[in-house]
């Protein structure tokens, strides 16, 4: 067993104390955060126990290869252990990388049209149900907070709450600007038009992540409506929130989809929470680049990340690359493919960062790393 993997061994046996200390269990927020890393550490260490035992497998393996009457049948088993050993190295070596703070974390992801009028309201209607059906294939629970609808059935902008363990490690990579080439109902010319719509996946930020106070924020109450006017409400149970009243940095936050204005309030300030979280993490993340001088991207909310072009059926993901024809199938919300590809395209810059930073580390897998 190398050094590092003896420290995270110990590190679980203390955590595990940890949690059945009394002290711990009356402080809910240091509970969450020991369970937290408990669960990290104990993933980790789980994996390394396969990798082990399958090691050991193939050692008695080598005797029975020496044996005429085993030989065969000892190789062909041997053969299905070793990809099954590098299955287990690479799974082990993606657990060691450093992780994103927020991966495990429920989200807040907020849809805008932007340019296109009508065709981008509707666009972002479909990407909502793109996520909606994403997040209900991954077992995730999600709510929609705020709503604005259009004439034509479209939405200007939408927030909605994703909620359960990993969340934000599905959804991050789609905040930037989705562009649609499409054909309009409306167009008698056949001519295609470029629409684009904004997402931003924010982590959900617990009371202990952002220090708010009600000083910080106003409240207002008012009657919430659907397109056109049309009340939808009797009474005044939509709420928004300024942080910050005036000021430069004056954030706004509405929502007017739950008929209890209590629960409106509560929501909103969950989504108040998220996007300075959000803003903190941002400028956490730009000061590391500029400390590494090197670019990786900037994460600029304008940035154009995807194409969705419906004539050709084509989906392509500008920041790797990737091409995709199954368009109806990912609008119908199966993103696996497209998001393991990203999240392939994060463990190895992330591995490349660690090599670069500390290249003595830069293999950190089970059978090389100290």
């Amino acid at each position: 067993m190398t050094d590092r993997m003896k420290s995270l061994t110990y590190e679980l046996e203390l955590l595990e104390r940890s949690l059945a200390d009394p002290d711990l269990l009356a402080d809910p927020a240091r509970y969450r955060e020991t369970n937290q890393r408990y669960s990290e550490v104990k993933e980790i260490v789980d994996v390394d126990a396969l990798r082990r035992d399958v090691e050991r497998q193939l050692e008695d393996l080598e005797e029975l290869k020496r044996d005429p009457e085993f030989a065969a049948e000892a190789a062909q088993e041997a053969e299905g252990l070793e990809a099954r050993l590098a299955e287990l190295e690479r799974e082990l070596d993606a657990l060691l990388l450093p992780r994103d703070p927020y991966d495990d974390k429920s989200v807040i992801v907020e849809i805008r049209a932007a340019a296109g009028g009508d065709e981008a309201s509707l666009f972002a209607r479909e990407m909502l149900d793109m996520y909606l059906r994403y997040a209900a294939h991954l077992s995730f629970r999600t709510e929609v907070l705020d709503s604005h609808a259009t004439e034509v059935g479209g939405l200007t902008k939408v927030s909605f709450g994703i909620d359960g363990r990993g969340a934000y490690r599905a959804f991050k990579f789609e905040s930037g600007v989705h562009r649609v080439q499409r054909v309009p109902a409306t167009e008698s010319q056949g001519r295609i038009h470029t629409s684009t719509v904004t997402v931003a996946v924010l982590p959900e930020a617990d009371d202990v992540d952002v220090n708010l106070s009600p000083s910080d924020y106003r409240v207002d109450v008012y009657r919430s409506s659907g397109p056109g006017g049309q009340s939808v409400n009797t009474t005044d149970s939509a709420v928004r929130v300024t942080f910050h009243p005036g000021q430069e940095d004056e954030i706004i936050v509405t929502c007017q989809d739950g008929k209890s204005q209590i629960k409106n309030k509560e929501r909103a300030l969950t989504v108040l929470r998220s996007r300075l979280l959000e803003r903190e993490r941002a400028k956490a993340a730009d000061a590391a680049r500029e400390a590494r001088l090197v670019q990786i991207g900037t994460g600029d909310r304008s940035e154009r990340i995807r194409t969705y072009n419906f004539p050709q059926s084509r989906i392509t993901d500008h920041r790797i690359g990737y091409t995709t024809r199954e368009l109806n199938s990912v609008l119908s919300g199966d993103l696996d493919e497209l998001t393991g590809a990203l999240q392939a395209e994060e463990l190895a810059r992330l591995a490349l960062e660690a090599a670069q930073t500390s290249p003595a580390a830069a293999v950190p897998t089970s059978r090389g790393a100290a």
